[in-house]
């Protein structure tokens, strides 16, 4: 890296000031002023899209624990979303404007506390995961037991997270400085001579103790809880519990490998520039030269970009998760839940009042078309049946004709039928009641 003349001190260019093109070598062909436009606009995607979310897997979760739904597991995955929104909110929009500038133009408070508080966040979803790792292998391995855990459990596991986080970052907030140079003022970490002892161990064993043993943790325990959900069970209530282990398994699982594939690259060029900051404080040629701008810009881009993948992956794999989506995204819509409906009882008649007539339905139509007809048939059986009290066919015609008007109209089949009879229009074959002619010819 660069070495300032008239001093002592080893400066290490942060990650926030990559932007001397005319210095880098290996990167030539692209134009910086496309770069300056490019990787600011993909942050902001990056970071619209990511807030948008973490927000509602914040919200989900919440509402949740609202609902007496609290949880070790929940908790923490609430703690990553909190991480990854505050590295979109309050990272993101910093680093994007830093980029666009040739120069460092933020001031010395962002200066200062900008790398410190990524790498805190970064290092707040490390710990997380591993200790996620833990509580979901202790869930898989007893899934029938009732684990109940207090608000202030939880509260202290979060804040043992975020205090030994912020402590193992403190040399990025202590050594980072604004640095006047030939082009403006650069964003730098400057480390004293006294100090670079510490830092030569510190630069080896950060790393370790932040990326690799976390995420080792983690991937050890989840393998050991996916051979756990591997187990069969005869009873159909474990078997249900078994495959809501396997689903919450996979998710934590996805959440780990992806925070290991992505990181990777931050991780190759930290430890870059820290081994050519080395050689040169020991006055030796470094075997190779500076990383090169694509791959530091790369590994800005995916890390940022896990904070978006995160939500994402707990939103698509929790079957929980989109329960809730779907119940929040009713409520923003105003669209409220159908009530449910009442049971039988004292207090709830059985009989359905309706205020206002519903509309009638081809299937109420037939229904009632039939009943007509019925009631059509049992007019005419009865007048069938009681020939004499009618006086004749007449009156029998005028009983049916006053059955028939009970409900206000007269049905076309019985006005033709005695239109028929009365006419005598009617024939031996087309006769409906031929027992009655066979009565009368027999009186006869």
């Amino acid at each position: 890296m660069d070495k300032l003349s008239g001093t002592n001190g080893t400066v290490v260019n942060s990650s926030i000031d990559m932007w001397s093109f005319s210095e880098r070598d290996s990167f030539q062909h692209p134009d910086p002023s496309e770069l300056r436009v490019l990787v600011p606009a993909i942050l902001g995607v990056i970071c619209v899209l990511g807030v948008a979310c973490n927000l509602t897997a914040m919200a989900i979760l919440f509402s949740n624990a609202h609902k007496g739904k609290m949880s070790l597991i929940n908790s923490l995955i609430f703690n990553l979303m909190f991480a990854d929104g505050l590295v979109l909110m309050f990272i993101v929009p910093f680093r994007a404007a830093s980029y666009s500038k040739a120069s460092w133009n933020l001031g010395w408070v962002v200066c200062k506390t900008a790398d410190w508080f990524l790498q805190s966040c970064m290092v707040v979803k490390s710990f997380t995961v591993a200790i996620m790792s833990k509580a979901c292998y202790r869930y898989v391995s007893n899934p029938t037991k009732q684990v109940s855990i207090q608000l202030g459990s939880i509260l202290v596991v979060l804040f043992f997270i975020w205090l030994s986080a912020c402590t193992v970052t403190i040399p990025h907030w202590l050594f980072t400085r604004l640095q006047r140079e030939i082009r403006g003022l650069v964003c730098v970490l400057m480390v004293p001579p006294e100090a670079q002892d510490f830092m030569s161990v510190y630069v080896r064993a950060y790393p370790l103790g932040v990326y690799c043993a976390p995420l080792s943790i983690a991937l050890m325990y989840f393998w050991k809880a996916y051979g756990q959900c591997q187990r069969r069970s005869s009873k159909s209530q474990n078997l249900r519990t078994q495959i809501r282990s396997r689903k919450l398994t996979l998710m934590l699982f996805s959440l780990t490998v992806a925070m290991a594939i992505l990181w990777i690259p931050h991780w190759v060029v930290w430890l870059w520039e820290r081994h050519i900051a080395e050689k040169e404080i020991e006055g030796a040629q470094p075997l190779i030269s500076s990383p090169p701008l694509l791959l530091i810009l790369s590994a800005q881009v995916l890390t940022f970009s896990l904070s978006l993948v995160n939500p994402l992956i707990v939103l698509s794999l929790s079957e929980e998760f989109r329960e809730g989506y779907r119940g929040l995204w009713r409520r923003l819509t105003l669209r409220k839940q159908p009530p449910p409906k009442p049971k039988p009882g004292p207090h709830n008649p059985t009989t359905l009042q309706s205020p206002c007539p519903r509309p009638e339905t081809s299937g109420q139509l037939r229904g009632e078309r039939s009943l007509q007809s019925s009631s059509s048939k049992e007019a005419i059986r009865e007048a069938q049946l009681k020939p004499e009290q009618g006086g004749g066919p007449e009156g029998q015609g005028r009983e049916a004709d006053t059955v028939s008007l009970k409900d206000g109209s007269v049905l076309p089949d019985v006005e033709q039928f005695w239109h028929e009879r009365e006419g005598g229009s009617l024939t031996e074959e087309n006769d409906p009641v031929p027992w009655e002619n066979q009565n009368m010819a027999e009186k006869k």
